[in-house]
């Protein structure tokens, strides 16, 4: 997959993606994931699509467009090819994958959960087909007790047992402990990251898991982008979208990307069912009331396996995916 792009996620990536180490566009050049719908819907009503923007009559298209995006823009995002050829040789060395809505692919419980808020480009490294398995979604602030730790540690371990990928961020704290705690006990691990693709590839206890396909780091942002508490907050959408169940092992009340990415998920989004790990705290105590469950006691992995079933089973029969480009 890092041998090249497909034509179509060349184009998406001059439309939509800063390139990051190169010769960039600023934000407010690149289109809007609001404006690039706008593009790929009146792409699908003419019959065609984005890599149609690098062909012959890519000048004609760019007129046919300029109802919905200024052509002058759009001649200068699709103009950043050499631009594009030089990054992706670094991504390439970097066994960085790209993928956007219109590749086979792109992972299916985005088409289905996010529809047209989906990433129109993904980022990644490792086995994408782990995008695909579900799991049980781990998340927390980076506040830790010992405590917690050895929990976090046990339940993420049970999860490999029980066969189920641990879906989780990057970030330091419960992140992290799932993470690692998850790949020692042998499972699988799908991690969204929020910032520094490029640099978590190079992690040294990841090697191993990228090679083997037993890990997928993957990231909605461009491989170099750096920390912003925005994205990282965006970031547990993608988390829960990819997920079967979501656990919430800790969260300060009311503050915190954790908190704000669950209560998302229990008000609005509601792709998962969610539980707390217990009420011992302010923050857990809000989201049960928000309509998170506390976590019942597991022992093993059929057990574990049961609660799976109970909860996912209905819920995915209802989310069918679209059409997307």
């Amino acid at each position: 997959m890092t041998d090249g792009l497909s034509p179509n996620t060349r184009a998406i990536l001059l439309l939509t993606g800063p390139l990051l180490g190169g010769r960039g566009a600023a934000p407010s050049e690149l289109l809007k994931l609001a404006e690039y719908n706008a593009l790929a819907r009146h792409l699908r009503e003419m019959k065609r699509q984005p890599a149609d923007f690098l062909g012959s009559d890519a000048e004609e298209l760019i007129q046919n467009c300029r109802a919905v995006i200024d052509e002058t823009r759009l001649r200068w995002l699709l103009g950043r090819g050499f631009v594009l050829e030089q990054i992706v040789e670094r991504w390439n060395a970097r066994n960085i994958w790209v993928l956007s809505r219109a590749d086979a692919e792109y992972p299916r419980r985005f088409k289905a959960r996010l529809r047209e808020n989906a990433p129109a480009v993904i980022y990644g490294c490792g086995d994408v087909n782990l995008l695909n398995t579900g799991g049980l979604a781990v998340v927390g602030s980076r506040h830790l007790d010992d405590a917690l730790v050895d929990d976090t540690m046990s339940i993420c371990r049970l999860a490999a047992q029980a066969g189920k990928t641990l879906v989780s961020g990057g970030a330091p704290g419960i992140d992290q402990i799932a993470i690692g705690a998850a790949l020692r006990a042998g499972g699988r691990v799908s991690a969204v990251m929020a910032d520094s693709l490029a640099k978590a590839v190079s992690n040294r206890e990841y090697k191993n898991p990228l090679r083997d396909g037993q890990m997928v780091l993957m990231s909605p942002y461009d491989p170099n982008a750096t920390f912003n508490s925005s994205l990282s907050t965006q970031r547990n959408k993608h988390i829960y979208a990819l997920a079967d169940v979501g656990l919430v092992m800790s969260a300060s009340f009311r503050k915190g990307q954790t908190w704000a990415g669950a209560v998302e998920q229990l008000t609005k989004l509601e792709f998962v069912p969610m539980y707390v790990w217990g009420a011992n705290s302010e923050g857990l105590e809000g989201l049960k009331t928000k309509g998170a469950v506390i976590w019942p006691e597991i022992q093993d992995a059929k057990a574990l396996e049961v609660l799976f079933t109970a909860v996912f089973a209905p819920l995915m029969s209802s989310q069918t995916s679209l059409p997307l480009q």
